[in-house]
């Protein structure tokens, strides 16, 4: 999976005051931590939000190039929205080597197209994200579920999901994650076929 590059530069600035000027002038307040010690910095925001929008999940990888260093791989551990306008205001970034194990909300995808709807069910998605621990290495951008095998009225739980290796789910196995459920027209098709049966 390849990894984007931005830059970042140090701020010394601290306190609301100086955090807002920062953001009115494009950048987004930042910290890189799990190194030796913390750093404070600061991302072109409209740079980092692109970068966001184009991706599946907004807890991946990333090298920062904090002003011409040689570039650090780092998680996006956090990010703080405003509540009214959705601007980013705060971005957690924890600096990572091959051994860091990571926890990672990451998007489920159902993928295929389940026998019980040629039956006349609906798909019913129930988990939409689900957290999972891995490597950085091992780390996807979605979690990839097949729903092909289901019938009407049966479920895909957690434990179903063929997890890639290396990814490991931190929710039980029972968790229900999509379901195929009997609509009214095929309830209805169901009286009326056991209706025809009876006479």
């Amino acid at each position: 999976m390849a990894i984007e590059t931005i830059q970042a530069t140090e701020r010394a600035r601290t306190g609301s005051g100086a955090l807002n000027a920062m953001r009115r002038e494009g950048f987004v307040p930042s910290v890189i931590y799990g190194a030796t010690e913390n750093k404070n910095i600061k991302v072109h925001a409209k740079t980092f939000r692109d970068m966001l929008n184009a991706s599946a999940s907004s807890q991946i990888l990333l090298n920062l190039e904090v002003e011409g260093s040689a570039p650090q791989r780092v998680f996006i551990q956090d990010l703080q929205f405003d509540a009214i306008t959705g601007v980013i205001l705060h971005a957690d970034f924890l600096a990572v080597t091959d051994q860091t194990l990571l926890t990672a909300k990451l998007p489920v995808v159902l993928t295929g197209e389940p026998k019980g709807i040629k039956m006349g069910g609906a798909l019913e998605q129930l988990v939409h994200t689900l957290k999972v621990k891995a490597l950085p290495n091992d780390l996807p951008l979605t979690i990839q579920a097949d729903v092909t095998g289901l019938n009407l009225s049966e479920a895909l739980t957690v434990g179903d999901i063929e997890f890639p290796p290396g990814v490991t789910p931190t929710l039980h196995g029972n968790v229900l994650v999509a379901l195929v459920a009997m609509t009214r027209a095929a309830k209805s098709a169901g009286v009326e076929s056991e209706a025809d049966a009876a006479e």
